[in-house]
């Protein structure tokens, strides 16, 4: 993980969990070739994502090659604008994105980019929140597909919305 607090905890620069990212998924799919395992590209800001791309093209790995590339380092950060700004940079390399952990308000503005993405934020509201029709049915609703549905039902509602979409600009 390349978020600041990760870097600081381990004392690691942003580039070192880049290559290790890189490297590890290079090791993986020497090991085992016919595995379905998807690239990630990491870091902090757009340059580091850039980098973390000529990398993967300095070991071989042609990622335009891959079904989905997953864009880590986008889940906890407070600015819907960084996480754009990352996701239109990653885009621009002509990849399929996965979002990992996305807010909702992120994937509203970001939908252009992505082919998918996930999200616990379903879960850990659900733990604290049942539903009526499950009351005592089971301990929370936290796994619960009826609470699920109804959130993936609230995320399409969004993204189906109409939207002011973000026009390139030139410098």
């Amino acid at each position: 993980m390349c978020e600041p607090d990760m870097i600081a905890k381990t004392g690691l620069s942003v580039r070192e969990p880049i290559d290790r990212t890189v490297g590890n998924f290079v090791d993986l799919m020497t090991e085992e070739p016919g595995v379905d395992i998807i690239p990630i590209v990491q870091g902090w800001r757009p340059a580091d994502y850039e980098a973390c791309l000529d990398l993967y093209d300095r070991r071989g790995v042609r990622l335009a090659d891959y079904p989905l590339v997953g864009v880590g380092s986008v889940c906890r950060r407070k600015s819907v604008k960084d996480v754009s700004a990352v996701l239109a940079t990653v885009a621009a390399a002509g990849l399929r994105l996965h979002g990992f952990g996305l807010k909702t308000q992120a994937l509203e503005t970001c939908a252009e980019y992505l082919a998918s993405a996930d999200s616990l934020a379903w879960s850990r509201d659900a733990h604290w929140n049942e539903l009526p029709q499950c009351e005592g049915k089971h301990k929370s609703c936290s796994n619960c597909v009826h609470w699920a549905m109804r959130w993936r039902e609230r995320v399409l509602d969004v993204l189906r919305a109409p939207r002011q979409l973000m026009l390139p600009t030139t410098t």
